[in-house]
Formats: structure tokens, C-alpha cells, sequence
């Protein structure tokens, strides 16, 4: 293909598609850890599949579409646009089949499959896209130099615009399926302009009525790709009463009568639960951070780091009347705990990312409870040794901290359980490790972690509180631990197996199809 002659008019409009389908290809790849992520959670894997699969369907993009220009006779680039929009709008339909048909593929391999399967045809569309657009911009050999590198920056730059824009105003404001329908539609509608300018400018018949085609299918499919993502699959004694697509995943409370029980999740965790009839708390390890006060009943002031339902925040403040300030990353997850839970914040109640807040917030704090997980796996940069000194500095001198940390106990040899022994005890000189369940494999784990001694022993338990703290008291072989920094933390591959069950017990209790959006 000869480059055809392009005005100042043609130029500026080949500049605008290669700047807003570089903006597409960052929509596209950021969205799709939304889309994935209710369903395989949020951890590196999921990312890495994401990045993986857009880096693969640029570099066949690149190539095919630099193969197709040299040899096409005529212009086609509308028609690829065209193509690459319709099939970014079919995502959102073709979400939840592929979810499901790629589960029993584990945690891993699921994620980069269903990435492959939904986003590699688009992306690789996108990516054919600057070749054509160099070759278009191309009047002579001496040139070609400049006209790759102008295109490449434009479309490097509106995919620095794309992800700005995304992430600081559409995602907060719209949901992540109408914002991937917004830009198939935005994209169809780019490809028909430039069709016609094709045919006008260069006699190129061939594609306007294709891109024409494509557009008006994507009208009659819009209602059904919408509706597609508001129904939810029926599962019987089931009821999701809540639910909000929040920055950090999909947040829903969800009741099951037949067990009288009422669930918070935040993608495939279960964050927060409690009786239907009562109101209860129903996660037993909160029992045991709920004893805390009467082992050292002189608190006043604590600090919750990750809110869930609220249950423990309401415990210290209803029964041992101290006052509880809240960080709680999720707006959706504040909001639910309010309105379904019961919660009523007694202090300061923040909403904010956890690192920073905790450099900014004021102490002393008597009781620190760090209890922050979502969508499967915790926020491994929580748990490593520089955010342990901040949390030090915001605690008495006689101040307790207590984590929460779920784990296969895998008879005493968990490498996972030992990192964030091994973590802690740089920090703080005495460490108390108690298990939910005794005897379950998997179970949460609570840290308790000191520089003072806290033994259970000469405190105002009960005979029988302390007959049931001993019971679940542990010994954690911290030199099996890896120590957890911000430089070097494995803790998330070390928890994979974890983040694998509890996909598979909210899968199998409440339905793939309900995480499968």
C-alpha cells in the first residue's frame, strides 16, 4: 500500500484515533482486573495475568498489523477500529460465562485464561491500530523515523490520559461494565467517522458499510449486554440486599435465611457476618480479640485498622466503654457495615489507604487491632516491618497490638504464619499467637504482640475465660518465616493456597454466578 497524501485535517484526525485508542488499550487492561477480580480476587496474579495478556495482544497487534499494511492495497484501519470496539463491548456479556468456564483452572491458571479469552481479541485489534496509522503518516522513506515516533507518543500519551481519567473521575463515578460498553460505543462511533473519511479521501468502499454493520449490531445487543450485568443468577434461600461497586472491588451484604446468617463480602472474601435474627457476631475469632480488655482491663483508647461489619468496634465500645477510632480503606464497606450491621462509630471513623493514614494519625492508643483482608488475600504491605514501627510509635507504652491473620496451620509448619511471627518479634519483644478453631487446618490466627508482658496468667480472667485462651494458645517456629519488608515480602505467594479456599468456599456456598459478573 502506496501512503496515501494526507491534509492537515487528515493528519490531525489520524492523530486523534491513534490518541484515543492508546487511551482504549489502558481502559481495557485496567478495567479487566474489575472484571475479574470478584471473582479470582485482587492479588499480583490477577495483575500479572492482566499485564501479561495486554503485553502479548500488543506484540501481535504490532506485528500483524504491520504485516497487513505493507500488503493491503487499500486503507482498513476503520475497520479495524470497528472490530475492536464491538468486541470490547461484547466483555461485559461474556464476563460471567467465562469466569465460570475457566474455575476449575484454579486461581492462576483461571485468571490468565479468562484474561486471554476476554481481552486478548480486542487488545490485539488496538494494537494493530499504529502500524496502519505510521504507514498512513508516511509520505517518504526519510520520514518514517518521524512518523513512528510521533505515533507511538501520541499513543503513549493518551493511554497516560486514558488511565488518569479512569481511575481519578470515571471509575469512581460509573461502573466499570458501562465504562468498557462507553468506550465499544465510543470506538464504533470513531471507526464510522473515519470510514467515511476513507471513502471521501481515498475512494475506500469497502468498509463503511461493515463498520456500519458492526454498530448497528452493537445497538440491538446494548439492552441485553446492559441487563446482562444487573440480573443476578437465583440461588435459592439466597439474597443479596446490597451491593456497590467500590475503587477496591464489589462490595455486597448478602442474607441466607435458611441459616439465619448475613454476610459482608468484598469480591471472594467474607469480611464481616452476623445472625439474621440477633444481629450476633458469627466469626469465633472475634471472640478471642473480645477478651482482650479483660486481660488488661485499663484501656481507653483503640484503634481498628480495616472496619469489616463493625461487630468488634461496637464490642469495645458497648461493653468495656472505650472509645474506637476506625481506618477503614472501602467507603462501600463503611456504608454497608452502617446500614445493615449496626455500627455506630464511637471515635474518629476514617476512610482512607492504610499506610498513609497511619503516618498521620496521633496517638497513644492502648489497643491496635489490624484486621485487613479482601478479596482473598490481605494487603501484604500492612504486614511487613516498616508498618509495624509506625503502628509502635501510635501505641502506649503499655499498648497491645493484635492481628488477625488467616492461614492453613499445616501442622506447625507454615511458612506463611512463621514470616509474620518472625516479622513481629523485630518490633516488638513479646508475642502471644492464639487460634480461632483449635484443631481446623485453616483458621485466623491472632497475633497479640507487645513490648510488655502479656501473659495470660495473674489477669482478671475468669477461670473459665482463661481454661478457653489456653486451649487455643499456639507455638509459632519463627525460623521458618521469611522476614516481611517493603523491599522483599512473599507473603501473597505464600498464601496462595489460602486465597484458593476462600474463592472455593464462597463459590460453593454461595454460587460462582453470583461473583461472576
Amino acid at each position: 500500500m502506496n501512503a496515501p497524501t494526507l491534509n492537515l485535517v487528515g493528519r490531525m484526525g489520524l492523530y486523534l484515533t491513534v490518541f484515543l485508542t492508546g487511551a482504549s488499550v489502558m481502559v481495557v487492561e485496567l478495567l479487566g482486573t474489575r472484571m475479574i477480580a470478584p471473582f479470582y480476587g485482587t492479588s499480583l496474579y490477577v495483575w500479572s495475568a492482566l499485564i501479561s495478556v495486554t503485553l502479548i495482544a500488543l506484540a501481535i497487534g504490532y506485528y500483524l498489523g504491520g504485516r497487513w499494511a505493507d500488503s493491503t492495497k487499500s486503507v482498513a484501519l476503520s475497520l479495524i477500529i470497528a472490530l475492536s470496539g464491538f468486541l470490547i463491548l461484547l466483555i461485559p456479556w461474556l464476563n460471567r460465562p467465562v469466569l465460570l468456564l475457566t474455575d476449575p483452572l484454579g486461581l492462576r491458571a483461571g485468571a490468565f485464561v479468562s484474561a486471554l479469552m476476554l481481552f486478548l481479541p480486542s487488545l490485539t485489534l488496538l494494537g494493530m491500530v499504529s502500524p496502519f496509522a505510521i504507514k498512513l503518516a508516511t509520505a517518504t522513506l526519510q520520514s518514517v523515523g518521524n512518523s513512528a515516533g510521533s505515533i507511538y507518543a501520541l499513543s503513549t500519551l493518551g493511554s497516560v490520559v486514558g488511565t488518569l481519567l479512569l481511575g481519578f473521575f470515571l471509575f469512581p463515578l460509573v461502573g466499570s461494565r458501562e465504562v468498557l460498553v462507553g468506550t465499544g460505543l465510543a470506538l464504533l462511533a470513531l471507526a464510522t467517522l473515519f470510514a467515511f473519511y476513507e471513502q471521501r479521501q481515498w475512494a475506500v468502499r469497502h468498509s463503511v458499510w461493515p463498520c456500519l454493520l458492526l454498530a448497528a449490531a452493537a445497538l440491538w445487543l446494548l439492552p441485553k449486554i446492559l441487563d446482562s450485568g444487573q440480573s443476578e443468577p437465583t440461588i435459592e434461600g439466597v439474597q443479596v440486599v446490597y451491593e456497590q461497586e467500590s475503587l477496591y472491588g464489589w462490595v455486597r451484604v448478602i442474607d441466607k435465611k435458611t441459616e439465619d446468617l448475613r454476610l459482608l463480602s468484598s469480591d471472594a472474601s467474607v469480611i464481616g457476618a452476623a445472625g439474621l435474627s440477633d444481629g450476633l457476631n458469627r466469626l469465633t475469632y472475634q471472640d478471642s480479640v473480645g477478651l482482650i480488655p479483660v486481660i488488661k482491663p485499663d484501656l481507653k483508647r483503640a484503634l481498628i485498622i480495616g472496619l469489616g461489619a463493625g461487630h468488634m468496634a461496637g464490642v469495645l465500645h458497648d461493653q468495656h466503654r472505650i472509645s474506637v477510632d476506625t481506618l477503614e480503606i472501602d467507603p462501600a464497606v463503611a456504608d454497608a457495615a452502617r446500614r445493615y450491621f449496626g455500627y455506630q462509630p464511637s471515635g474518629v471513623a476514617i476512610i482512607g489507604d492504610g499506610r498513609y493514614e497511619i503516618r498521620h494519625l496521633k496517638g497513644p492508643y492502648d489497643l491496635i487491632i489490624h484486621d485487613c483482608f479482601t478479596g482473598g488475600s490481605e494487603p501484604a504491605h500492612l504486614l511487613t516491618v516498616e508498618t509495624l514501627v509506625h503502628l509502635k510509635r501510635l501505641l502506649a507504652k503499655q499498648g497491645i497490638l493484635a492481628i488477625n491473620f488467616v492461614a492453613f496451620a499445616e501442622g506447625g509448619h507454615s511458612a506463611a504464619l512463621a514470616s509474620v511471627a518472625k516479622t513481629l518479634a523485630t518490633v516488638f519483644s513479646q508475642q502471644q499467637v492464639l487460634v480461632s478453631e483449635p484443631g481446623k487446618n485453616f483458621n485466623d490466627f491472632i497475633f497479640l504482640a507487645s513490648n510488655h508482658d502479656i501473659s495470660l496468667e495473674n489477669t482478671p480472667l475468669s477461670p473459665q475465660q482463661l481454661a478457653w485462651l489456653k486451649e487455643r494458645l499456639i507455638r509459632v517456629d519463627k525460623n521458618r518465616g521469611k522476614l516481611l519488608t517493603d523491599n522483599l515480602n512473599p507473603l501473597e505467594y505464600l498464601q496462595t493456597a489460602k486465597a484458593e479456599q476462600y474463592r472455593d468456599f464462597i463459590v460453593k456456598t454461595l454460587g460462582g454466578g453470583l461473583l461472576a459478573r
